[in-house]
C-alpha cells in the first residue's frame, strides 16, 4: 500500500509544483484532477487530457519519475447520467480523452461517477446506467484501464438533497460490479448513512484497487432536526447540506478569499449536521480501516482527499491539512 492525495485541493498550483512539494513531504503517489481546463465549476485541470500526446505523456511520466512518484489515478467525477443528452455527451467524451490519457501514461485507473438522472427512479437509472456505461467500460478495457466509481453521494445532484451518485451502499456496489466498474472506496460518505464502513469495507476488499482517504465529523444534535438528508423547506440551493469548501464558481480561477469569508460569516458547520474532515480530525478509526484494507490484500493506493473547511481558506493551511492527514495515515502504512 502506498499513501497518495488527490491534486483537486491545490487547483492553483501547476502539477509540477505539486509533484515536487508532495515527494518533499513523503507522499507517495498522485491522484491527478483531470476536469476539463476553463470550462468546469469546482474543479481542477492538472492536465488537459482533451489535447493529451505522446509528447506530454514523456514530459509528465519524467517529471514523476523525477520526484520518486507514482500516478495512481485520473480524477474526473462527473455525473454520467446527467438528465441532459447533450451534457451526458459531453461528459462522455471527456471520460474518454482521461482514459486515453491515462493509457498514454500507464496510470491504471481512471475514477469517475455514475451519476443520476433526477427525473427517473432508481431502477429506471439503473436502466438507463446499463445501456449508458458498458460501451465506457469496454473502451476502457481496450486501452489497459479500468474505471473505478467512488461512493460519494452528491446529493447537490438532486432537487431535495437525495443521493444523486448510485454508488452510495453495498447493494449498488453489487450491480456496478456486474457491469465491469470497480470500486473507488472513500468511507466518509458511509458513516453519515449509518453504514459503518469497516464492515461494508470487509466483504468488498477484492472490487477496491484504489481508495480515497477522508474523514467525516458529525454532530448529532443538528441530525434531529432536519434528518440524514439534511434540509428540505430551509434548503436554498443544491449545496446547502453540508459544509463543502471547494464548491465556489471558476474554480480554475480560485481566489482563497471567498472560502475564508464563507468560514468567518457560516461558522464552520455551515448549515448541515456533518463535515467532512482530515483523516484523524474526525468519526472513522483509521488504523480499523488500514488494517482491513491489510487483511483484504489491498495493495492499491491509498488517496487523501482533502475537503476540510477548517484546513482550506489559503494554499498554506490546504498543504498543512495534507501534512496532517500524513501524520496520521503514514504510521499506519508499511513501507
Amino acid at each position: 500500500m502506498k499513501l497518495g492525495f488527490l491534486t483537486a485541493c491545490l487547483p492553483a498550483l501547476p502539477l509540477d509544483e505539486i509533484a515536487a512539494w508532495a515527494a518533499e513531504h513523503d507522499y507517495q503517489a498522485l491522484e491527478v484532477a483531470t476536469w476539463p481546463v476553463g470550462n468546469r465549476d469546482s474543479a481542477a485541470a492538472h492536465l488537459d487530457v482533451a489535447h493529451f500526446g505522446q509528447a506530454d505523456a514523456d514530459r509528465v511520466r519524467a517529471l514523476i519519475d523525477r520526484h520518486g512518484l507514482e500516478l495512481s489515478a485520473f480524477a474526473y467525477y462527473e455525473n454520467n447520467l446527467h438528465p441532459d443528452e447533450h451534457r451526458r455527451a459531453e461528459i462522455a467524451t471527456h471520460l474518454r480523452h482521461t482514459i486515453d490519457a491515462a493509457s498514454l501514461l500507464g496510470v491504471p485507473y481512471v475514477g469517475t461517477f455514475i451519476g443520476r438522472d433526477p427525473d427517473r427512479t432508481v431502477k429506471e437509472n439503473i436502466a438507463l446506467a446499463e445501456k449508458e456505461l458498458p460501451q465506457l467500460v469496454d473502451y476502457a478495457s481496450e486501452r489497459g484501464v479500468k474505471i473505478t466509481i467512488e461512493n460519494c453521494l452528491m446529493t447537490e445532484w438532486h432537487p431535495d438533497g437525495y443521493p444523486g451518485n448510485l454508488a452510495y451502499s453495498p447493494e449498488l456496489w453489487e450491480w456496478m460490479f456486474s457491469l465491469g466498474l470497480h470500486l473507488n472506496y472513500n468511507p466518509s460518505h458511509l458513516i453519515w448513512q449509518g453504514i459503518d464502513p469497516v464492515e461494508a469495507l470487509r466483504r468488498y476488499v477484492d472490487h477496491i484497487p484504489h481508495a480515497q482517504a477522508k474523514d467525516t465529523q458529525l454532530d448529532p444534535v443538528r441530525r434531529n432536526r432536519h434528518g440524514v438528508f439534511g434540509k428540505s423547506i430551509e434548503r436554498d440551493d443544491p449545496w446547502d447540506n453540508s459544509w463543502w469548501p471547494n464548491r465556489i464558481p471558476r474554480f480554475s480561477d480560485l481566489d482563497w478569499r471567498h472560502i475564508a469569508d464563507r468560514v468567518e460569516n457560516d461558522g464552520p458547520w455551515h448549515n448541515g449536521w456533518w463535515r467532512h474532515r482530515i483523516p484523524g480530525l474526525g468519526d472513522i478509526n483509521w488504523r480499523r480501516i488500514v488494517d482491513t484494507l491489510y487483511e483484504g490484500g489491498f495493495t492499491g493506493v491509498l488517496s487523501v482527499e482533502h475537503e476540510d473547511p477548517v484546513w482550506s481558506g489559503n494554499e498554506k493551511k490546504v498543504k498543512d491539512g495534507l501534512r496532517l492527514a500524513h501524520r496520521t495515515l503514514r504510521p499506519l502504512i508499511l513501507t
